[in-house]
């Protein structure tokens, strides 16, 4: 299919402007129905996308209880071709065959959780331990469905932050677990869904409208202006994220930088189990996420500062393997929450916001373990007090603060 068949069979796309200064405050203020990055009126310039609920434009979210705030922004609803064709160099089997999919409208974090912001997550464990120690905040049968598991401190932090810490740099190591976990969190102190994106949508929002190996196009020497990838990275000065242009849709280091964490299994056989729906049509984005059963492999996309230019194309994916990023791991269990190995410093994630909420029952498949092997991990922690279970809500902040947790 040619950028243009693809750009005419998406009419909400040609409702998204070019990317400019968005009049942020102007949109938060005139929010329809007072919900955020939704407004009533068309904007009369920046960016947005309209929709049957009004216009989707970008927004800030602040971390409540903090000062840390990230953006957010919209993503047309539209129909794509997922995957590559066998002729792309670079084409690998668990990219193919190519399948017609449907994208619903959604908003997506424009740039990668970096540290800051992670290690506000991290600080929840010496605060959960600290509810449970003063009998605060008890978790029980009833509101159990409201907690999250923090992680613990990292078993050899020198190694995790060898190429820094700073506070805007991609936070990087965490298992899939930790990063819906950490969804759900900023989730329910939001009251904004927050959660993974699915494989189909990442690779729909990397394209932009585009159905090149790239989102400018098929050459890879093009790649250094967009990425930081293998041959442009100096792996003793990692640099921030959003650094780099960002792609048509404002999305930036959706190639190289960290590889994102998506909530879908990995397949070998790529898309080979949606080929026969296929045949009937685009399939939904909802219908087509290959949910895990098992704690690996799952996927991560967009390639890293590791990876050559090819890994780090639109249909390019990784598969995670626990043993191997958890080899230098001495505990027992390994941890559910950290990786300790290659190539998983280099493995990060952003968020995403439907426009359309979620039953609850849906939006928990983003949230919840999926696993018995980590479910086990987890318990076992638990069971021997170096996990710790936390009620998270919109009042957990002001909690936080009553308490005065030193974090």
């Amino acid at each position: 299919m040619s950028n243009r068949a693809f750009t005419s069979c998406m009419p909400r796309v040609l409702a998204v402007l070019t990317a400019s200064a968005c009049l942020l405050a102007s949109a938060t203020l005139s929010v329809a129905e007072e919900v955020p990055g939704l407004v009533k009126t068309r904007p009369s310039e920046g960016r947005y996308v309209e929709t049957d609920q009004g216009f989707m434009v970008p927004y800030s979210v602040t971390i409540p209880g903090t000062e840390l705030s990230f953006r957010m922004v919209p993503v047309p609803g539209g129909t794509y071709q997922m995957g590559s064709s066998e002729d792309e160099p670079g084409h690998k089997e668990d990219e193919g065959p190519q399948i017609p999919v449907q994208v619903e409208p959604f908003w997506m974090a424009e740039r990668e959780v970096n540290w800051a912001e992670y290690r506000e997550f991290m600080k929840l464990y010496v605060v959960f331990k600290r509810f449970e120690q003063q009998k605060l905040r008890a978790v029980t049968e009833e509101n159990r469905v409201d907690a999250i598991t923090a992680p613990t401190q990292l078993y050899e932090p020198s190694f995790t932050f060898e190429f820094g810490d700073d506070d805007n740099l991609p936070a990087v190591t965490m298992t899939q677990y930790a990063a819906k976990q950490y969804s759900k969190w900023l989730s329910k102190v939001t009251g904004l869904q927050l959660r993974l994106p699915s494989d189909a949508e990442w690779e729909y929002a990397c394209r932009a409208g585009s159905q090149t190996a790239y989102f400018f196009g098929d050459d890879p020497a093009e790649l250094d202006e967009y990425a930081w990838y293998a041959e442009t990275t100096n792996l003793e000065e990692i640099k921030p994220v959003a650094t780099k242009k960002p792609n048509p849709w404002g999305l930036y280091d959706m190639h190289g930088s960290v590889a994102e964490w998506v909530i879908d299994e990995y397949r070998e056989d790529g898309y080979a189990w949606l080929a026969e729906k296929a045949k009937n049509g685009p399939i939904p984005a909802s219908e087509a996420i290959a949910w895990p059963t098992e704690e690996y492999p799952r996927t991560v996309r967009g390639g890293s500062w590791e990876m050559d230019a090819e890994e780090c194309r639109c249909a390019s994916k990784l598969g995670s393997n626990v043993p191997d990023w958890k080899a230098e791991d001495p505990n027992l269990p390994l941890s559910p929450w950290w990786f300790t190995s290659d190539p998983a410093r280099g493995v990060g994630f952003r968020l995403v916001r439907p426009l359309k909420e979620m039953p609850r029952e849906e939006i928990a498949r983003f949230w919840e373990i999926d696993s018995e092997d980590v479910q086990y991990d987890v318990d076992v922690r638990l069971q021997e007090g170096r996990g710790v279970l936390g009620i998270v809500d919109e009042t957990l902040p002001q909690a936080i603060e009553e308490l005065g947790v030193d974090e």
